[in-house]
């Protein structure tokens, strides 16, 4: 059962908070603030705080921001008989409450937004816990996979790293959660896997591709999901890399997918593997300057490319030392 420490002055509201929580939850109170702080010293198992506003002393909010910065982990709730906006403001901004619940209140109620928060709260917690699964994972079996396409092939060495830098700056740019950009991140590094399929003479073969061979090479996608498709952590991973060369405007494979039918994390990759490609030499084609490559980019948007990822990629292009890009001549 999850701890509550519940927090009033009223000896009769302590025990009706308690009688309606008591069968769910694990019940502690405290009569004022500055005993609660010390409750708190004590026992590291308390995952909330419900306190009334108005109390001798430290008021509600006041114990509600000691929680914040001292245990920010315990999800803080406010009891209040005032609704005024100024006052509402203060304890979010003050108190960093993730809850307030207006008096009178009923047991329902009560009850509804205890659970509420805790359901909220450990979705919170699971997101964390993905997110450092991913980074787990791209710390070694990622980064070794990565590494290993890059010594396939001469002409793509660093080459999923530096898509990596490119997209996870534009997903920055366009402000997505840090569980999008750890799906970029490994998509990214993972999202040419498929490659290692790819007989070498034709990654290496200067002259026009065939029909046959030009099939192989889009195969590429259905090799990745071969190799990737059985790690269950990486399924929303694996749904980023089998998309990214599908075309914002249709024209793209294996899907013939379109405009924001695309995963957000695929267009971003997308953008990212072909401004490198660009400004890569490649055996059958010399590089494209950088000027080169952002006007074919600017050209793009809206058809290939997703205009809002060109219009991000453009803000922050000169973020990119490419002096030090190391690419095969």
């Amino acid at each position: 059962m999850y701890k509550i420490l519940v927090v009033d002055d009223e000896p009769d509201n302590l025990q009706l908070v308690k009688r309606t929580l008591r069968r769910q939850y694990d019940i502690v109170t405290a009569n004022n603030a500055d005993e609660a702080i010390e409750y708190l010293k004590n026992d590291s198992s308390v995952e909330m705080v419900i306190s009334d506003h108005r109390m001798p002393g430290k008021s509600g909010v006041e114990l509600l921001h000691h929680c914040f910065e001292h245990y920010p982990n315990i999800i803080r709730m406010l009891i209040t008989a005032y609704s005024e906006v100024p006052i509402l403001v203060d304890a979010i901004n003050t108190g960093k409450i993730h809850k307030y619940i207006k008096k009178p209140w009923t047991p329902e109620e009560l009850l509804l937004t205890v659970d509420k928060a805790f359901e909220t709260s450990n979705l919170s917690r699971e997101n964390v816990k993905l997110i450092n699964d991913f980074k787990d994972l791209f710390t070694g079996t990622i980064s070794a996979i990565s590494d290993a396409l890059d010594e396939k092939d001469k002409y793509t060495c660093g080459r999923s790293k530096r898509v990596c830098e490119y997209a996870i700056e534009i997903a920055k740019e366009m402000n997505l959660t840090d569980m999008e950009l750890s799906k970029i991140e490994v998509a990214s590094l993972l999202h040419d896997i498929g490659m290692i399929g790819v007989p070498e003479y034709i990654l290496h073969k200067t002259d026009k591709l065939t029909d046959e061979e030009y099939l192989t090479i889009k195969n590429h996608v259905e090799y990745s999901l071969k190799i990737l498709g059985s790690i269950k952590q990486l399924d929303a991973v694996v749904n980023i890399i089998k998309c990214h060369h599908e075309r914002y405007d249709g024209s793209g494979y294996p899907y013939g997918m379109r405009g924001e039918e695309i995963p957000i994390g695929a267009r971003i990759i997308a953008l990212a593997d072909t401004f490198d490609a660009l400004i890569s030499s490649r055996a059958y084609r010399n590089s494209k300057t950088i000027d080169e490559a952002l006007e074919i980019i600017k050209a793009q948007a809206g058809k290939q490319l997703d205009y809002n990822v060109v219009q991000a990629f453009l803000r922050i292009v000169n973020k990119f030392d490419f002096d030090n890009i190391e690419v095969e001549e």
